[in-house]
């Protein structure tokens, strides 16, 4: 045979060839194929590549016949349909790992091959995207497709703390304070109901005292008070009738004032010292007892921290010191009255914080919500 005849004859042979490998080709892929979700499907599915198929062993390991092993595939994209290249696709059996992870191609398609039938299960996932997981039964010989996976972007959820300046804050939890009212009349000012209460600066400890010392209902008490002092004869040199009554009035008033700014307002902005009542309100019963007495003495800084209470020790004595300035001649006293009048005032601030404590947040309409009622 001459060359010519050979490249003739080999020309001639090629078209058989081919086709002989189209029917073959023919003939594997045109096995049964079932699934529930075929129709709805993309065409393009059904040329997806295979990706890292099962070890070609898996069947002799796990006793299962060859001709019986199927396919699985399918398409991932995201919400706008656009396919997702290098989505990680899983394959697993009760937990077992089928197969290695395959990855999804530019079509966003993947394919497992050489699958034992039964039930199966896909996770599909992807980088920024909320996973989702699919379940199915491949039945012998079968080409399962899994229905289209659309990703969605994972929710991100973003916490955002808009927080006061300490200023601010305190500011806004004095504000607070001044609702404050026993029996929705009396004030009660200078008791905070939150335990970790930002600290006053110098002008909301002066403004707290002003409006204490300046309220009706304090000018009104104050009258009520010199009234009494007149009928009890108080202060006798100030006599009677109006100018008596005016004299023990100013008197008053000029106590509960020293008292209100010297402890409450001048002292604690030098020594930076908290002059409210930071109420307890748990525990047993005791603890809350000697916690109300010991705030006589003790009581926080505007650190934070707790320490002696300088502030009301200094301002007490120097408010009855300077009682003597206008008190009557024989009504004023040395050294040890003064030292005597701060010791019963002391008392009285004992037992008004017992009644902090205790009694006044019941009868208080307007505390914070943070206030415990017991």
């Amino acid at each position: 045979m001459t060359a010519r005849s050979t490249i003739n004859c080999s020309v001639s042979i090629y078209p058989w060839l081919r086709g002989l490998g189209l029917l073959a080709s023919f003939c594997v892929f045109s096995l049964p194929v079932r699934s529930q979700q075929l129709a709805a499907l993309p065409d393009e599915l059904t040329a997806a590549p295979a990706f890292l198929p099962i070890d070609d062993h898996v069947a002799a390991q796990q006793n299962v016949d060859p001709r019986t092993l199927g396919m699985i595939k399918g398409k991932v994209v995201d919400q706008s349909g656009t396919p997702i290249t290098g989505a990680v696709v899983k394959l697993t059996r009760d937990g077992q790992t089928l197969s290695p992870d395959v990855s999804t191609d530019e079509e966003g398609q993947y394919l497992f091959i050489n699958v034992p039938p039964g039930p199966f299960q896909v996770n599909i996932s992807s980088e920024d995207l909320v996973s989702q997981t699919f379940s199915g039964t491949l039945h012998p010989s079968e080409t399962y497709i899994v229905p289209l996976a659309t990703l969605t972007i994972a929710t991100q959820v973003t916490e955002v703390r808009v927080a006061l300046d300490p200023i601010e804050l305190a500011q806004e939890q004095v504000h607070e304070q001044e609702q404050q009212r026993v029996f929705g009349i009396i004030p009660n000012f200078y008791v905070s109901y939150s335990s970790d209460a930002a600290p006053l600066n110098t002008k909301q400890k002066f403004h707290l005292a002003w409006k204490s010392a300046s309220d009706p209902v304090t000018i009104v008490g104050v009258g009520m008070l010199a009234g009494i002092d007149q009928a009890a004869d108080r202060w006798g040199a100030y006599g009677q009738g109006m100018q008596g009554y005016a004299k023990r009035y100013g008197a008053t008033y000029a106590d509960i004032f020293n008292a209100t700014f010297l402890a409450g307002a001048v002292l604690p902005s030098v020594l930076k010292q908290d002059p409210r009542y930071f109420y307890k309100g748990t525990g047993s019963k005791k603890s809350r007892l000697l916690y109300a007495i010991r705030s006589t003495i003790i009581c926080k800084g505007d650190n934070g921290q707790w320490q002696p209470n300088y502030s009301a020790v200094i301002g007490d004595l120097a408010g009855a010191g300077l009682s003597n300035l206008y008190y009557p001649p024989n009504d004023r006293s040395g050294v040890g009255g003064v030292f005597g009048n701060t010791a019963i005032r002391f008392g009285e601030i004992a037992v008004s914080y017992i009644l902090q404590e205790f009694i006044i947040p019941k009868f208080t309409p307007n505390l914070s919500n943070r206030a415990v009622h017991q």
